[in-house]
Order: C-alpha cells, then sequence, then structure tokens
C-alpha cells in the first residue's frame, strides 16, 4: 500500500476493550475449533449492509455526496503530490500525472512541514463536512482521513521522528538498519519503479539524482534529532553501519541494483542508460550514502546500549502517542503488557497438547520449538537450492488456499501475488517477510517480500502461516478489496486492522484445513499467534518498563522458540519501530471479539463468509470504525 510520508496518532479517545470481553477473546483463542468455524461457514447468508462507519458530525459547511467524494479524491490527489513514490506503487504516475513517475519524495524538514501544512489544511476541510446525508461509505472515508490525518499532526509535532501518514512505519530514527532512503530507494526503484519505455528510462535516472539530496535531507534531520537528545541505541547503530558498508561496497563495484536493474530492463530502448546511471551514482549517491555512514559511526561512539525509548529524551511522550498510533486505542503500556502475558498463556496452552503428542515433553514451550525446528524434517537446505525449495514452497501453498477462498468469502479478490526476496544489502536488518497488494490496475502485483538472508529462518511448518498472512487471505489479498474505494482508501492504513486482518487470516488457514493432517504446521500456526502477543510483553517491556536488549532476547527465546538470529532481529525491531509490534494481536482480539459478538447476537443466521466480506469490504480503518461495520452488519443480516 502507498504510504504518505510521515506519521500517526487517532483520534479514538471512544474505544477500548472491556476486561471480561479480553478474557473471552482470549478464552476463544484457545479453543475455537475447525469444525466450528467450518459450521458457521455454512450458515445461511446474511446481508452485508454497510452502515454508517462515522458519527454524523456538525459540519460547519454543507456538502451535496458529489461535493464529498470529490472532496476526498483532491485529497488523495494533494498527497499524492507529495508522495510521487505512492502513485507509481498504485500505477497511477500516468496521463496528466505523468510528472510524478519523475520524482521523489521530499524528505527535508522543509518538506516534512510542508506535509503537515497540507494535512492541517486538509482536515479543517473534512471536519467542515455535514455528515448526515451521506452514504456510509463515504462517512467511513471522512472517518479514515479525520483519524489517520490527526493522528500524523500529532506525531509530526514531536521534537523528532519520521512519521507514516496512514501508515505503519513510524520510528524516532529517521535511519537505522530498518529505515531509510538508502533501502527504501533501491527497492522502490527496481521493484516499482517501471522501465518499457524512454521516458521511463529517463524518470528512472531523474530519480537517481534525486536520491542523493534524499540522503543529505535526512543527515540534517538526523542532526535537529541529535540535538534534541536523540542518539539511536549502539546495538543499532552497528546494524545500521554494517549494512550500509554492503551498500556502499556495491555501489562501488559497479552501481549495484541501482545500475543494474535499468540496464537489465532497457536492453531494448535506445541509450547508454548504464553509463548514466553508473555515473549518478559513482559520482553522486556513493559520496553521500558515505557521509550517512560516517554520521552513524560517529553517533555510535556517543551511543549507549538502552533499548528503548524510556530513556531517551521526550521518549515516554514519544512512546506513549506510538503506542496509540499502533493500536488506535488508549490502551497504557502497563495495559498492554498484561494482556500480551494472558493470551500467550492461553495460546501455549493450545501448544502443550500438540508439543506432546509429537514426543516433547520438557522444558519450556519456546526450548521445546527449539528442538522442533531443528529436525532435519522440517528444516531446508542452507544453500541457493534451499533458497529455490523455499519460494517453491511457498508458490504451493498460495495455490492451496488460494483454491479455499471461496469456502471464507462470498465475493473473491484476485489473489494477483509475486513471491520475492528481499535485496540482500537489507535482509540483516529485516523481518523474514513482509508483503503487500499492488497497484490498482494489477499491473504491479501484490507481492510476498521473503527474506533469505539464511534459510535457517524459515522450516517447513511456519511457512503456510506466512503466507497466510503476508499473501492470501492477509495483506495482500485485503489490499485487493481497496480498488474499488476512493482512492485515499487505498492510501491510508491503520496498523491494528492490517495487523489484525493478517492474523485473523492465520487462523482462517487453520480453520480451513491448513494443518488437519500436519500437526507440526498447526503448531508453527499456533507458534506465530504467540509470538505476536509476546511482543506485546517485550515491545512495552523494552519502552515502558527499562528491559535490557539481553532481557528481551533471553524471555523471547524462552517463551516462543525461534532462531537466536531471527530473535535478535525481531527485538531490534521493537526498538527501531516502538508500539508497532503491539497492533497485531491487539487488532486481532478486537475481530474475534467482534466475530463472537455479532455470532451470538445472529445465532443460527450467522453466516461466516458474510462476516469476513463485511469486515473485508469495510476497508482498513480504526479499530471503533470497525465496531461500528460490524454493528450494521448485524442489523442488516437482522433484516435481511
Amino acid at each position: 500500500m502507498a504510504s504518505l510520508a510521515k506519521s500517526v496518532r487517532p483520534v479514538n479517545a471512544r474505544f477500548d476493550f472491556e476486561a471480561r470481553d479480553t478474557h473471552k477473546v482470549a478464552m476463544h483463542e484457545s479453543h475455537i475449533s475447525r469444525r466450528a468455524a467450518l459450521s458457521l461457514i455454512g450458515a445461511s447468508s446474511a446481508g452485508l449492509l454497510l452502515s454508517s462507519c462515522a458519527q454524523t458530525g456538525t459540519g460547519l459547511a454543507a456538502a451535496t455526496p458529489q461535493d464529498a467524494v470529490a472532496l476526498l479524491d483532491a485529497i488523495a490527489w494533494r498527497a499524492l503530490e507529495l508522495s510521487p513514490e505512492g502513485a507509481t506503487e498504485l500505477a497511477l504516475d500516468t496521463g496528466d500525472h505523468a510528472g510524478l513517475r519523475h520524482r521523489l519524495s521530499d524528505k527535508s524538514q522543509e518538506g516534512i512541514a510542508k506535509l503537515a501544512d497540507l494535512l492541517r489544511g486538509d482536515l479543517v476541510q473534512v471536519r467542515a463536512v455535514d455528515r448526515s446525508a451521506l452514504n456510509p461509505g463515504t462517512q467511513a472515508s471522512l472517518a479514515v482521513v479525520e483519524t489517520a490525518y490527526a493522528s500524523a499532526l500529532e506525531g509530526l509535532a514531536l521534537p523528532y521522528g519520521d512519521v507514516a501518514v496512514g501508515g505503519w512505519r513510524n520510528t524516532p530514527y529517521v535511519v537505522i538498519q530498518n529505515v531509510g532512503a538508502y533501502l527504501d530507494i533501491p527497492r522502490f526503484l527496481d521493484s516499482s519503479h517501471p522501465v518499457k519505455t524512454t521516458d521511463d528510462a529517463e524518470a528512472y535516472c531523474d530519480r537517481l539524482s534525486q536520491l542523493p539530496a534524499q540522503l543529505d535531507a535526512e543527515l540534517d534531520r538526523i542532526a535537529s534529532a541529535e540535538a534534541a537528545g536523540l542518539i539511536p541505541p549502539d546495538f543499532l547503530l552497528r546494524r545500521t553501519i554494517d549494512q550500509m558498508q554492503r551498500s556502499i561496497a556495491e555501489l562501488a563495484d559497479g552501481g549495484g541494483t541501482l545500475v543494474s536493474s535499468l540496464a537489465r530492463r532497457t536492453v531494448t530502448i535506445p541509450g547508454n542508460w548504464k553509463e548514466r546511471a553508473g555515473a549518478i551514482v559513482s559520482k553522486e549517491v556513493l559520496p553521500a550514502l558515505e557521509r550517512q555512514s560516517a554520521v552513524m559511526q560517529r553517533q555510535l561512539a556517543l551511543s549507549n546500549a538502552a533499548p528503548g525509548m524510556g530513556t531517551r529524551p521526550h521518549g515516554p511522550e514519544w512512546y506513549a502517542w506510538a503506542l496509540r498510533a499502533a493500536t488506535t486505542t488508549r490502551l497504557t503500556a502497563d495495559e498492554v503488557h498484561e494482556r500480551g502475558l494472558d493470551q500467550l498463556a492461553a495460546i501455549q496452552s493450545r501448544m502443550e497438547p500438540i508439543l506432546r503428542d509429537l514426543g516433547y515433553m520438557q522444558g519450556s514451550t519456546g526450548e521445546r520449538m527449539a528442538a522442533l525446528a531443528k529436525d532435519s524434517r522440517y528444516q531446508f537446505p542452507d544453500n541457493d537450492e534451499g533458497r529455490t525449495q523455499i519460494v517453491d514452497f511457498i508458490k504451493q501453498r498460495l495455490d492451496w488456499i488460494r483454491a479455499q477462498m471461496p469456502r471464507a468469502f462470498a465475493r473473491l479478490a484476485p489473489g494477483n501475488v509475486e513471491v520475492r526476496r528481499l535485496p540482500p544489502a537489507e535482509e540483516l536488518g529485516a523481518p523474514s517477510a513482509y508483503g503487500g497488494a499492488g497497484s490498482l490496475d494489477g499491473s504491479i502485483p501484490g507481492r510476498m517480500w521473503i527474506n533469505l538472508h539464511t534459510t535457517d529462518l524459515h522450516r517447513k511448518y511456519d511457512l503456510p502461516t506466512l503466507v497466510h498472512h503476508e499473501a492470501i487471505p492477509g495483506h495482500v489479498w485485503q489490499g485487493e478489496y481497496t480498488r474499488s474505494m476512493p482512492l485515499i482508501r487505498s492510501m491510508l492504513a491503520f496498523n491494528p486492522y492490517s495487523e489484525g486482518w493478517a492474523l485473523y487470516a492465520e487462523q482462517l488457514g487453520d480453520e480451513l484445513g491448513a494443518y488437519d493432517d500436519f500437526p507440526a504446521g498447526r503448531l508453527g500456526y499456533l507458534q506465530n499467534q504467540g509470538w505476536r502477543a509476546a511482543r506485546m510483553v517485550i515491545d512495552t517491556g523494552l519502552h515502558a518498563k527499562g528491559w535490557s536488549r539481553e532481557k528481551a532476547i533471553t524471555w523471547f527465546r524462552s517463551e516462543i522458540g525461534l532462531s537466536i538470529g531471527e530473535t535478535a532481529n525481531e527485538v531490534d525491531r521493537y526498538c527501531s519501530w516502538p508500539g508497532q509490534a503491539c497492533g497485531y494481536k491487539v487488532g486481532h482480539s478486537e475481530i474475534l471479539r467482534l466475530r463472537e459478538r455479532a455470532r451470538g447476537a445472529l445465532d443460527g443466521s450467522f453466516d461466516l463468509r458474510a462476516f469476513n466480506q463485511a469486515i473485508i469490504d469495510g476497508g482498513n480503518v480504526p479499530l471503533n470504525v470497525l465496531a461500528q461495520i460490524v454493528e450494521r452488519f448485524v442489523a442488516g443480516a437482522r433484516t435481511g
């Protein structure tokens, strides 16, 4: 999905969980059976009436429905003017907007200030709309913009950080092991920027020539953050420096993918494209990246090992905002921490009998899962052959889960997914995989990016769950349903919905029979669910409870049993993206709570296919709006 540029923090003060509902959800997660789920799929079809997704406001200005739709469209295009990469990813940089293909976002202080001005102005217009005469979908779209923009402005008012407007990657650090133009732009140019014509190739060179300005703009913002007292932890800086040095070596040796990507795709396009790109890289990009690396090394000498925001200037304030942004709730760090512990215990209670049946009797859950990971039956060779086997395995699982979708949804998305390896220069600081939908017209497919730095990151018992999460019916599948919505809805997202849906997608895979004859696969699924519960504990532990990195790694390894390398990667990710990891289980638990509430209200007329369709058709929304969508679904099913 396209991201506008910087921040998040929703205006959802009304939404919160009741303790008794949370307990019921935890118990439901630990006891729901596939048979029960499939009985819901066969229930009579319910209507999918989606009514008001936002409270009627006392708008300062009257607006016709056509005016509101036009406003939403204008807001989207104003945002894309400041985020040209987003226009390319959605395949909208054509025709009158073709100039966007030649530009990169302005990452400077001035560019961020311009973004904030745009958000403030458009937020005023959205809040002025009288919503009483609008249809539920338009009301929801206005509520989405209002929430995302208000949240982003709160984040942008903080003294430092990178804020994703309608996105998930909020970070106090402008450049770190998994954040920065040195990672984002090479991947973007290679995977999303099209090169089919001479103008496309010219646009590629234009964007490549703007990369040094992005890198230097980031340096200016790093200096501003340092003046406010912010320096990243030493272990994150070491990772960042290592990755930058790898990138520098590639750029010095022929320009790396920045040159090879253009050269590969211009074989039939007349011009000296390889030479032009190589000159830009060697004379401009390489020196700019070397400047960034030098600053990272200087900061390393000033840094310490404290991992969390609690010890940093303005850190508690920053983390409080990040937690609100990541969950679209007012849950405190203590509440999130305890919720994580409770849900992890419930999930582990489901894992226990399966572990015993497989002969794993002794040790903690994590220790026994770590032992299972050493079973050669579930491993891939740690070489290029093993990497190929992983990609082939993923493609087979995609075929299986795609065939199950008519049993879980009333209206099917294309499920257009491409499996691609993460760029090697990015892998050391990246998660095991991630994914998202492609362009609105389908010309750019959805992608499941897989980290193949080492095949030890993956096992045959956990890859199916990864497919369900990142691709179908997870991120790629969900994103494809936004294509029929106003453009702005393809650009704005909320972490607990995005990641909560992806965890729910994992659960649907289990309920559809992915592991009926594969008990180790169900353990892999439950391990992934427990992993997301543990994230709530570790994230809040690091940033609000004074945990050390070593404590987080030790506890995580004991409870979950991921490999040592992946455990360290995960903990470091929580340090660089504070709060983000908490959105997964908060969102998943709310979807389950709403599902059980709808099933109770509708009793025998509840249809799981219709419920799933209502949730996915409602689009990516904050959790209070999601609750309203389900209320309207229930009302429509009762009358339909």
